[in-house]
């Protein structure tokens, strides 16, 4: 029997597991943390902490067990620079929830020769979510460290560089590096990755499921010699542990953020969304991840005392649908898609002295939900065809927050047997390369969450009075985000 161990680098956690070559679960562990904002807008951590916390997971899990190949994952994308010796020079800046490069955003964006030209070849405008302005803003704001960056690395590839001293990046997280990244060629755009930064060398390019190399000594009880794939960014391999990475498939991921990823045919290309490839050869995907959604529901929870998430889910399922009467824009880091406005802002329309912390939370999730049809409806806008969705991530655990997404958006969702996400699919990365294996049979659909047709018409209001909040409280919005930062 072989073992394979998948380690996934998340925003608020990381989250190893250990399992056989049938899928089948043995062990799990985690180590929470915590990101860092020295400033209004810049979410940054640690590399160095991935790299401990991976040998801390993998030294727990691989204890008595012989490791036959490891899976590595992590959010993205995110710009971790190193100096030629691969020692990293500061902490990483993360993806779209860091809204530092606006003013660097508009600058390319113009050097480029528009969205357009920058939509035609990259699949995506930039935005906050992109990997360009950041290195930009890196040149601009911290020449000394800038000088002396000649690496660039995201979670995934810096934990295949530490196991193994490769240096490769998987095709989708290179995707995401807009405008670096010419999408209808595959590859590499080097004029324009040579504009923004003449220095680095850049990773070479391979597939999630590709061996990035094999470990060059004993780690935390992998045996020196052991495979290590290149794996991708973390959204991307959650949505193959739940084999949702079939043309017609919406995977929601519900994490920290919540991630919208649809497979597609052809290429898709619209400045809401993000075109990427996908984690496998000749894959598509036209995705859209909010900027908060666990990270909202955490923060509310740590506002009103920290109860536990089964009190306050109770409280929400008292509450009933509408939460009595509140509406919130959930848009407390910014948001990403569709709207691509880093200096949007939460709001809580509705409040009153009567409302109870079990209303306020159940407005919270029903804010995400309203904020996932609003993706969705941009995705059908964009030629994408939504067939099946298939959810994942810790917060489909407890089953309110998914009826509530069902019911807002009229869509049923396949719930997974094993919805650890992103880790249990670097390990079954890690498997494909030495054993026969299909993750429909790894990991089969275990329920199916069907929406109530009776909650629809009232959703609909709501929805309909959720994209009028955010335009008649813009201006007022984009004012206090100013305010903020001259304040800081």
């Amino acid at each position: 029997m072989k073992f394979f161990l998948g380690v996934d680098i998340g925003t608020s956690s990381s989250k190893g597991v250990l399992v056989d070559e049938t899928g089948r679960l043995l062990a799990s562990a985690v180590r929470e943390h915590e990101v860092s904002r020295p400033r209004p807008g810049h979410v940054e951590m640690d590399g160095e902490l991935w790299w401990t916390e991976f040998r801390e997971l993998a030294a727990e899990l691989t204890a008595g067990a012989e490791i036959a190949a490891v899976g590595v994952s992590g959010m993205g994308p995110c710009v971790l620079l190193t100096d030629e010796d691969g020692l990293p020079l500061r902490p990483a800046i993360l993806y779209g929830v860091d809204t530092r490069a606006a003013t660097q955003i508009e600058d390319l964006t113009a050097e480029f020769g528009g969205p357009e030209a920058i939509l035609d070849r990259c699949g995506s405008v930039l935005s906050s979510q992109a990997v360009g302005p950041k290195l930009r803003w890196l040149a601009e704001n911290e020449p000394a460290t800038w000088s002396r960056a000649r690496r660039l690395f995201m979670p995934a590839s810096w934990l295949a560089y530490r196991l193994t001293g490769a240096y490769t990046l998987d095709y989708h997280s290179a995707s995401q590096c807009t405008p670096m990244f010419d999408i209808r060629a595959v590859d590499w755009h080097r004029p324009w990755a040579g504009h923004i930064a003449p220095q680095l060398e850049l990773p070479a390019l391979a597939w999630s499921d590709e061996i990035a190399g094999t470990t060059r000594e004993p780690v935390a009880g992998i045996a020196a010699g052991t495979p290590v794939i290149t794996g991708s960014i973390d959204a991307w391999t959650e949505a193959v542990s739940v084999d949702a990475q079939n043309p017609g498939d919406l995977m929601l991921m519900y994490g920290t953020t919540m991630f919208l990823i649809a497979t597609v045919e052809r290429p898709l290309r619209t400045p809401s969304m993000w075109g990427t490839v996908g984690a496998f050869r000749g894959s598509h995907n036209l995705a859209g991840g909010m900027a908060t959604s666990g990270a909202l529901t955490t923060w509310l929870r740590d506002l009103v005392g920290a109860p536990d998430y089964a009190t306050l889910l109770a409280e929400a399922e008292e509450s009933g649908p509408g939460a009595h009467g509140l509406l919130v824009l959930p848009y407390f880091a910014g948001e990403r898609t569709p709207l691509q406005d880093p200096d949007a802002r939460g709001v809580i329309a509705g409040l009153t002295l009567s409302h109870t912390r079990g209303d306020l939370y159940r407005a919270a999730l029903e804010a995400t939900a309203l904020g996932v049809r609003h993706n969705i409806e941009a995705l059908h806008a964009a030629g994408a065809h939504v067939e099946r969705v298939v959810a994942v991530g810790g917060g489909t655990r407890g089953g309110l927050w998914t009826r509530i997404v069902s019911d807002v958006t009229g869509l049923p969702q396949v719930i997974p047997a094993t919805t650890i996400g992103a880790a249990y699919g670097a390990a079954y990365l890690a498997a494909r390369t030495l054993v026969s294996a299909a993750i429909t049979d790894w990991n089969p659909p275990a329920e199916t969450i069907i929406p109530n047709p009776s909650l629809r018409s009232g959703y609909d209001e709501l929805y309909a009075m959720y994209r009028e909040l955010y335009p008649a409280t813009r201006t007022i919005a984009h004012t206090l985000a100013a305010r903020e930062r001259m304040l800081a």
